[in-house]
């Protein structure tokens, strides 16, 4: 049985939206193009007003437009003329244009919206009826709106309220009235209707329709003796028909009135049929057989639908398949696989095992995002904002995006714009995967999170092949089935990580065609076998350090570093973020905890001690839970009268952090340190960020031997055994020995240690310390404990620039050093990357000598003795460079 449009309240008072050549009857379903001056402003309160979802609660009156002249001119009867000749199997289908989740659905045809007319329209030339109608979709085109609307019941204009800015009037429904059944004219109508309808039903079948669509129509046509309301507009609405007579069967309320014209129109619709079947055999031959089987089958689909008789068991599979490779706009070369295909398909026995890994096979086809994209939102400054708004700092990852933004703003009109291939590098904590999040809310594109740790099969990027049971795509494709676009913004999380080389595939090389932007529009999937553009994807990758990344795949992507932050930005980040999250998911609201700055530093400081801010939060959410316990507490105190007159406390100060955190897990390393001779804090830099070292040289009896321990690697073992060359050759100079030829280390042995066993350590970066701290053991003075150094130096003693300056200076930072000495060369680095407030904290001395190194380490009290002028050779060393 068909179902009704159901039963919904209409106002008195409506805005109307006016149409010219269109008529909407109810119980139809129709697609407009909006463009009037005098309707427009109606859809754009609606859009204000109303949520997408709450659409369908929105009613309109569509009234049709009449022009002085009541009568169709000569062109358009000329036209309708031509229309009805030329309507022989379109009519037919037109016949079949019915069915939705809420109406019959006419065939929308551009350019005929009858609502595009921007001339001013006289009140008076607004038909008096019209029809109730749904707003079911409302989207923004070009000069105005598309909409599509559910007739629902007829209206009578009772007048005109109000014309600005669109017209709004007093109607009144006009429902159809229950068939009388005792009523013997209307009888005799409704039987004239019934056999009218099954001729033309029948006229059908001689053209070829398939089988189960005119089964479903003849259904619908069957309820004509208790709705015949309903069968007379659906037929009215299908078949070919001038605006006047529409407009007519559009005023015949009266069912005596509807259904004698409806005869007529559709006795006259059955003669042009039976004479463009003759045409029709004709010229069968040349109609595209895919195009009209596709036409008929979405038709049939629909009729289903609207008879609420839809049964997935009793769909054509096929039919199903092949509508959904249309539906999908597959590219030539794909659609030539997927025919393929489906011709082979039809030849097999659904039993066949063969035949699931076929259909599964154009499933996936079907539901790929060839040809669907989401629209970048290219505003700048929106990105910018949004980007400052979810995170602190990180600049240059905020400048590339927004130069990406600006480029594809640009070009957009070219369409040749690719996505750029991002790694985003550094230690665990500092906002990678959620900077990527924050870049797609920016652009307006979707998002997929692929996390790479420990992948360790190809088949994983690339897909099965489809001989190997159970075959499915790579993790790629997976991601744009669910992501239903084909340019969302891909995070590879953790590509570090991904596994070496094996007997399953190098994972590592299959991603030198995904992330080249030469080369990933042809993508080839080996579950697919066809290729996919991945072009227009945005590739953000992230990792902790580059070294375990083959140099092949680090040359397709642009690093962005992202070293960790200062104090200053973990408490920026604490109090605008971390602090305000933590405060949500534990059920309380922002004046329930109050947190000092002084406070929270002292959290910072005292209980972390990383380059990210996942312990930060860890920290701060214990705090907030300490402070839910004390506010239920109070809360039941409260319902119990029992001392109520403690009250809850919100503010936590820094007196309240060790009660609720315990004592402190981290001291200064370098304040709280005497200064020692032969013991010099150098700098240190990891995957996961900076920190300071401790070398510690001690002497003994012995004969001349050097000692290193400390998990030490061989590049820094190397930088060991120089330094106590350079010291033992320049031990005159230095005022360690008394004669040139004298050894300082003739009767002794020399151990030099780095505490933190555990923890590997090497690279050439500790040579200036190592010197330091041999001449401070030899010459018992000291370094001040917040002098830190960091270089590399030859044994001529030129000072040579190391990596990792902005991570090593912050940790430092971190650490209460106060004064750094590092390379000449590694000046640029410290302007460029370390933020404004710790470049102030900090004195930096550059020196491109070890001799410049000694006197600002030592504060003078190490110089060279008269007469050597060692400090001059090195200076002009310098001065070369």
């Amino acid at each position: 049985m068909i179902r009704s449009t159901p039963s919904i309240p209409i106002p008195r008072t409506l805005p109307l939206l006016p149409l010219q050549d269109k008529v909407l009857l109810p119980g139809i379903v129709t697609r407009l193009q909006v463009s009037r001056r005098d309707s427009i402003p109606l859809f754009e309160k609606i859009l204000r007003v109303y949520d997408s979802r709450e659409l369908s609660k929105c009613i309109i009156g569509v009234f049709p437009i009449h022009t002085p002249d009541a009568n169709t001119t000569d062109s358009e009867q000329d036209r309708n003329k031509k229309k009805s000749k030329n309507s022989g199997i379109n009519s037919a289908e037109d016949a079949l244009g019915a069915g939705s989740s809420a109406g019959q659905v006419v065939p929308y045809r551009p350019g005929n919206s009858g609502a595009s007319s921007n001339s001013a329209l006289n009140p008076a030339h607004i038909h008096s009826t019209g029809c109730a109608a749904r707003l079911i979709r409302l989207e923004r085109a070009v000069g105005g709106f598309t909409v599509v609307l559910e007739g629902i019941v007829r209206l009578r204009l009772n007048k005109i309220i109000s014309q600005s800015p669109y017209f709004e009037a007093d109607v009144t429904t006009l429902p159809d009235k229950a068939v009388d059944k005792n009523d013997q004219e209307l009888q005799d109508q409704i039987v004239t209707l019934r056999s009218t309808s099954k001729e033309f039903v029948s006229l059908l079948q001689s053209l070829k329709l398939p089988a189960p669509v005119l089964t479903q129509l003849q259904k619908f046509l069957e309820n004509v003796g208790t709705i015949p309301g309903q069968v007379v507009d659906l037929l009215m609405s299908t078949i070919e028909s001038t605006y006047d007579e529409k407009i007519t069967i559009l005023d015949a309320v009266d069912l005596k009135m509807r259904i004698p014209k409806a005869v007529e129109l559709l006795t006259r619709q059955i003669h042009v049929l039976k004479i463009s079947q003759k045409v029709h055999d004709n010229v069968e031959g040349k109609l595209n057989k895919k195009q009209r089987e596709f036409y008929l089958r979405q038709q049939m689909a629909a009729i289903k639908e609207e008879l609420g008789e839809k049964d997935a068991g009793e769909d054509d599979e096929m039919t199903i398949i092949e509508n959904r490779l249309n539906a999908a706009n597959l590219p030539p070369e794909v659609q030539k696989a997927a025919d393929r295909e489906l011709k082979r398909l039809r030849k097999m026995q659904p039993a066949s095992s063969e035949y699931s890994v076929i259909r599964n096979y154009l499933d996936w086809l079907g539901d790929l995002p060839w040809a669907k994209s989401t629209e970048d939102m290219l505003d700048v400054e929106r990105a910018r904002k949004q980007l400052n708004d979810d995170h602190h700092g990180l600049e240059k990852v905020k400048r590339r995006i927004l130069e990406y933004l600006a480029v594809t703003k640009l070009q957009q009109l070219k369409g040749d714009v690719k996505g750029p291939i991002l790694c985003l590098v550094g230690p665990p904590g500092v906002g990678k995967t959620s900077l990527g999040r924050s870049i797609a809310t920016a652009m307006g594109r979707k998002f997929h999170r692929i996390a790479l740790g420990g992948v360790w099969d190809e088949s994983e990027i690339r897909g099965h092949r489809r001989t190997y049971v159970g075959a499915l795509p790579g993790l790629i494709i997976h991601g744009l089935k669910k992501c239903e676009v084909n340019n969302p913004v891909f995070l590879l999380d953790e590509i570090d990580k991904v596994g070496s080389r094996g007997h399953h595939g190098d994972p590592s090389a299959a991603f030198l065609e995904v992330l080249d932007p030469e080369q990933n529009n042809t993508f080839t999937d080996h579950y697919l076998n066809v290729p996919f553009d991945l072009s227009k994807i945005l590739f953000i990758a992230t990792a902790n350090t580059v070294e375990t990344i083959p140099a092949p795949l680090l040359d397709r992507m642009e690093l962005i570093t992202l070293p960790g932050y200062t104090y200053a930005e973990k408490m920026a980040i604490a109090t605008n973020h971390l602090l305000p999250k933590q405060i949500r998911l534990h059920g309380l609201s922002p004046e329930d905890v109050k947190v000092t700055e002084q406070a929270m530093f002292k959290i910072a400081t005292g209980y972390t001690r990383e380059s990210g801010v996942r312990q930060l939060e860890r920290e701060l959410g214990a705090v907030v839970r300490a402070k839910a316990v004390e506010y239920a507490e109070a809360q039941e105190r409260k319902l119990s009268n029992v001392q109520p007159h403690i009250e809850y406390q919100p503010h936590v100060a820094i007196s309240d952090i060790e009660d609720i955190l315990g004592q402190e897990k981290y001291v200064n390393e370098v304040t709280e340190r005497t200064p020692t001779p032969g013991v010099v804090t150098g700098m240190a830099y990891n995957g996961v960020g900076g920190g300071i070292l401790f070398i510690e040289v001690s002497q003994m009896p012995g004969k001349g031997h050097l000692q290193l321990t400390g998990s030490l690697g061989e590049v820094i073992k190397e930088s060991a055994h120089i330094a106590l060359s350079w010291v033992k050759g320049h031990g005159y100079e230095i005022g360690l020995t008394n004669s040139r030829g004298q050894n300082i280390m003739e009767k002794a042995d020399v151990h030099i240690h780095m505490p933190s066993g555990g923890t590997p350590k090497d690279g050439p970066s500790a040579g200036i310390a190592m010197v330091c701290a041999l001449v401070s053991m030899f010459s018992c003075e000291t370094v001040p404990a917040t002098t830190a150094m960091t270089g590399e130096f030859t044994l001529r003693g030129l000072v040579m620039p190391v990596g990792g300056i902005k991570e090593k200076v912050i940790a430092a930072h971190r650490a209460g050093v106060r004064k750094i000495i590092m390379p000449l060369r590694n000046q640029k680095d410290v302007v460029a990357d370390v933020p404004n407030n710790v470049r102030e904290e900090i004195e930096f001395v550059y020196a491109s000598t070890i001799w410049e190194v000694l006197r600002e380490a030592f504060e003078g009290r190490i110089v060279a003795r008269e007469g050597t002028a060692p400090a001059a050779a090195g200076g002009g060393l310098d001065s070369r460079l």
